[in-house]
């Protein structure tokens, strides 16, 4: 049974094929545990882009937003938050996959404080380049995993591969 079954995607052609592209890896990373790799599921373009679009046609026009508008090094964008989605006084935490310029990260912080929302800190994968104090960051701490020049990620990925080098999948 697909989980479309209980919220109204009953009969979508797209589950199955999301649903095909998931790898399961059993007794990982346990004895006993059914494993969902998801990792299958991104690297397939029409199964990923299926995924987005499902939760694009759900949650499209839910209701009021707020927006922010931000300048990226090659145009401008916008972020938008459902209204209520985070309420004042609540913590939160900023992640971003890449930051270049850090205008996403910076409207991202400025859509949260607009609501009352007290922003933690931002963890960010990668960093092009030095970004504090840039477009609003100032005062924010910022985590980066990775940033031009540094090898961590590539550290931390030979270091997973060693753990689970016996391990078959």
């Amino acid at each position: 049974m697909f989980a479309g079954d209980q919220n109204g995607l009953q009969g979508d052609p797209r589950l199955k094929a999301i649903s095909e592209a998931i790898r399961v890896v059993p007794h990982f990373p346990k004895p006993g545990i059914m494993f969902q790799d998801i990792t299958t599921l991104l690297l397939d373009h029409k199964a990923f882009k299926d995924t987005v679009d499902i939760f694009v046609d759900r949650y499209r026009d839910m209701g009021e937003v707020i927006s922010e508008a931000y300048i990226l090094e090659y145009g401008t964008d916008c972020l938008e938050m459902h209204v209520g989605a985070v309420q004042p006084g609540e913590r939160a935490l900023v992640i971003d996959d890449l930051v270049a310029t850090g205008g996403t990260l910076s409207a991202a912080i400025r859509l949260l404080e607009r609501v009352g929302a007290q922003v933690i800190e931002c963890a960010c994968v990668v960093g092009l380049r030095e970004v504090k104090g840039q477009h609003g960051l100032k005062g924010n701490h910022c985590i980066f995993l990775w940033s031009h020049g540094d090898r961590l990620i590539a550290l931390l990925l030979l270091l997973m591969e060693l753990k689970h080098a016996d391990t078959t999948i």
